[in-house]
């Protein structure tokens, strides 16, 4: 492995660096590809389907049982599988074909739907009943969700995976502003059941659109990961990434106290507004117009400030929103507010979303993206539970106050980790590591491997060399490594043994796919430091049994 170059720089995916806002992909010009086109546009339909259908069941469910803790397991049942299969399904989506799992996923929450919806024309539906079969369009949105994200990249360049991201949001949104006031209109014209259908039908668009396009393979001349292992490969990856773990933990400090406002909405609306479920969809889709006038702004906005300075002031018209809501319940002032709601939880997420995807090279983009949506779901699912039962003690007003305190608290307390957008990292496959000549002609399965490389440093340099190695030290261990460890000769202290270990032979030549190009830049910055001529001599050994008395 590793060829030695003679250079001390680079880009680095360690960060956390500020973002310099500089983006000049135009925020349309992933709809100039025709797949992600085709894509995107089914993708809307479904998505006002699926809002059509949301409407619904949270009205539907404020009617047989309205309660705060009934109407708020809705949006449990929804986002706990995701929750649950968020590793195994990133696993999934990075090992199988993504086309194919979004086919059959999208299948899945065909039937679910159109069950519900025969169900409860039949009158048939019990609270009961609609959260079990919530819970398994949630499962179909588990499965589905990390293998669609990672698509994205398939689709288009990697200057316009920002924009892509952007606009799947605003299509999202777009969706989210039809979707409820059009299932409001349905519902009080033709019932739950009918709405349930409509959703049903929506997802026939993606399932044609996929079925007509041909994925590129991915070639690999090794055997797929199996899924457990994928799992702890992923887990690990984002371990000793942090770039990635402060996206995740400014997402988790953001959703677990916004998504109050989801979760009490339709209660609020029928108690403190007045509302009918036309009322309650039109308040949704206000939410969502507000989400489709961010997307077309955040380009342009991206350009002027950086991507922390937009975090904070998202988080803080959030919270102010709130705030508006607890204090003054008048339809016209909370439509605004929800509109301020919806374009500020857009530019948020949609930046969250599109920092994971630009940080994570692709081997593994389906597993960070699924502990992206695990943090992101399992947050929401546990905090609507903890928002329905502060409300049923204190009020809604009262939670929509703490909520809008507990944002400004969570950004206070999360505000050293600085985001970076991944714009500068060069993630494509370096395959700068040659295979190594050996003598031995080791099993696939033969392991643990140790891999060992000797650099011979100036005392002097000691500091920046360390430096520099704590960055590799990171990198080996994102790229499969479990154990990493330094050793100085006590003979020669200029002489220094980088060691790292791998489960098996096959996962180190899975290491060797697995480079990038930024990879390759923190390695060579490493080798600067040796002072031997050539590369740092590189020592491959495998665990060997001992023979059976």
């Amino acid at each position: 492995m590793g060829t030695q170059m003679k250079a001390r720089g680079g880009a680095s995916i360690e960060g956390p660096e500020p973002d310099s806002g500089n983006i000049k992909t135009s925020a349309w010009a992933p709809l100039r590809n025709p797949a992600f086109r085709g894509l995107w546009l089914a993708n809307v339909v479904s998505n006002v389907g699926s809002w059509m259908q949301n409407t619904a069941m949270s009205w539907l469910m404020t009617v047989m049982a309205p309660t705060a803790v009934m109407v708020s397991l809705v949006q449990v049942a929804a986002s706990l599988p995701i929750f649950l299969l968020a590793l195994p399904a990133g696993a999934i989506a990075d090992v199988l074909d993504r086309r194919r799992i979004i086919i059959f996923t999208q299948t899945w929450m065909l039937i679910a739907a159109a069950a519900l919806g025969v169900l409860t024309l039949l009158g048939l539906t019990t609270p009961w009943t609609l959260l079990l079969l919530v819970l398994a369009l949630g499962i179909g949105t588990a499965l589905n969700a990390p293998a669609w994200q990672a698509i994205v990249p398939e689709l288009v360049t990697r200057e316009q995976i920002q924009p892509a991201v952007a606009l799947n949001s605003a299509g999202f949104n777009l969706a989210r502003a039809i979707g409820p006031a059009l299932g409001g209109i349905v519902l009080v014209a033709f019932g739950a059941g009918v709405t349930f259908l409509i959703n049903a039908a929506s997802f026939l668009g993606v399932i044609i659109v996929l079925s007509g396009w041909k994925r590129p393979p991915v070639e690999s001349a090794l055997p797929a990961e199996r899924i457990f292992a994928a799992m702890r490969t992923g887990i690990r990856f984002v371990r000793y990434s942090p770039a990635l773990q402060a996206v995740f933990i400014r997402a988790l400090a953001f959703i677990f106290f916004a998504s109050s406002l989801m979760a009490l909405l339709p209660l609020f609306a029928r108690d403190h507004l007045r509302a009918g479920p036309s009322g309650y969809g039109l308040l949704l889709g206000f939410f969502g117009a507000g989400a489709v006038a961010g997307a077309a702004v955040l380009p342009m906005v991206r350009r002027k400030i950086s991507l922390n300075a937009l975090a904070t002031f998202t988080n803080l018209i959030f919270a102010a929103s709130l705030i508006s809501f607890a204090m003054f319940p008048i339809f016209v002032v909370d439509s605004i507010a929800m509109l301020l709601c919806g374009a500020a939880w857009l530019a948020l997420l949609s930046n969250f979303n599109s920092s994971v995807q630009s940080i994570a090279p692709a081997w593994v983009r389906g597993r960070c993206l699924a502990v992206y949506m695990l943090i992101f779901f399992g947050g929401m699912s546990v905090s609507s539970f903890i928002w329905g039962a502060v409300a049923n003690h204190l009020g809604i007003p009262a939670a929509f106050h703490i909520s809008a305190f507990g944002l400004v608290a969570g950004l206070a307390a999360t505000y050293r980790l600085r985001l970076i957008s991944g714009e500068r990292l060069d993630l494509t496959p370096s395959l700068h590591w040659p295979v190594p000549a050996l003598t031995l002609d080791p099993h696939p399965k033969d392991g643990p491997v140790m891999v060992e490389i000797q650099y011979r440093v100036d005392p002097d340099d000691w500091q920046e060399f360390g430096i520099a190695l704590s960055k590799l030290r990171r990198a080996r261990l994102r790229g499969g490594a479990f154990r990493w460890a330094l050793f100085v000769d006590l003979e020669h202290p200029e002489i220094y043994k980088e060691t790292f270990f791998v489960e098996s032979w096959l996962e180190h030549l899975r290491q060797h796919e697995r480079q990038t190009v930024t990879d390759r830049e923190i390695e060579r910055k490493a080798y600067s430091f040796n002072k031997d001529r050539g590369r740092p001599k590189v020592t491959h050994l495998l665990a060997k049994a001992l023979p059976e008395k």
